[in-house]
């Protein structure tokens, strides 16, 4: 019995296994779908559909940076335990996602599996061998023409960096390290954004009404309670706002000293312009 497109097709779309498998196994079975899908179910090739429901909240953070630092890659591939995050295949599979899409920048994780067919067959070959669900979480690609991007894998590979910065010219290899710190200090600190104007309004109209009650609760005048507000709104920044951290190797300076005596001593523009944290297990994990 002749083997169609269309048939591949729709068994792929019944069992999650890869369009090669599919195709083997409908050879096998002589074009009975039933059968075809006992094949694969046993070959291990649609573990996909078996392991949907299953929560996948361990895995790897990977990064990959172009030579001239103007171009990077973060991606997140998840898995449901930390021995298969652990392992060659797994770790292969994450490395295959990372250079398509260094690449090939794909919209999105369906984009990426839709576009690229040997990324998903190396998934479902991934799955159908540790008998886990795996999957790719997000990922981004950043570009900066006249920029510089570091990067940062914190050790054990569950949480990684990218800092970017605009106007690059001289001192690279000091703003490197002046990067790598900055990074650091992401994995570390955890910033909700680089710049206090990047503070969404309804946050710190927030912030500020918890400061108020918690000061109203504590018998301070209501005459201060502005005065109070805004003082606790200053901590608020100096904690979350990158630019205005301690710096972590030296608590006398923050991250804004740091590219200011670099600008300083270099007559440069640098300016911070984006970082991206990913850490497994965050909760929001949009773009």
């Amino acid at each position: 019995m002749a083997i169609t497109a269309a048939d591949v097709n729709e068994l792929r779309k019944k069992t999650g296994a890869g369009m090669m498998d599919c195709k083997k196994a409908l050879t096998e079975a002589n074009g009975d779908f039933q059968k075809a899908i006992e094949i694969l179910r046993k070959k291990g090739a649609a573990v996909a559909a078996k392991r949907a429901e299953k929560t996948a909240t361990e895995g790897i953070v990977l990064t990959k940076i172009s030579e001239d630092k103007t171009k990077a890659a973060i991606v997140e591939i998840n898995c449901e335990t930390d021995f298969v995050a652990n392992s060659d295949d797994f770790k292969k599979f994450a490395n295959l996602v990372l250079e398509t899409v260094f690449k090939n920048k794909p919209a999105n994780p369906t984009e990426l599996l839709e576009k690229y067919p040997n990324v998903k067959e190396c998934l479902d070959e991934v799955m159908g061998k540790v008998g886990e669900k795996t999957e790719v979480s997000r990922f981004l690609v950043v570009e900066l023409e006249n920029g510089l991007i570091v990067d940062y894998i914190h050790p054990g590979s569950k949480l990684g960096v990218l800092v970017e910065f605009s106007n690059v010219g001289e001192g690279k290899a000091e703003l490197l390290e002046i990067g790598k710190d900055t990074a650091m200090q992401v994995a570390a600190m955890k910033p909700f954004c680089i710049y206090r104007e990047e503070v969404p309004i309804d946050t710190i109209e927030k912030e500020i009404d918890i400061y108020k009650e918690i000061a109203r609760k504590e018998g301070k005048p209501e005459k201060i309670l502005d005065v109070i507000a805004q003082g606790k709104i200053a901590k608020f920044y100096q904690e979350n706002c990158l630019f205005e951290q301690a710096y972590i190797k030296d608590n006398t300076k923050t991250i804004s000293d740091l590219i200011k005596e670099f600008n300083n001593k270099h007559n440069s523009v640098i300016k911070l312009v984006m970082f991206k944290r990913y850490h497994l297990g965050d909760e929001n994990k949009a773009q």
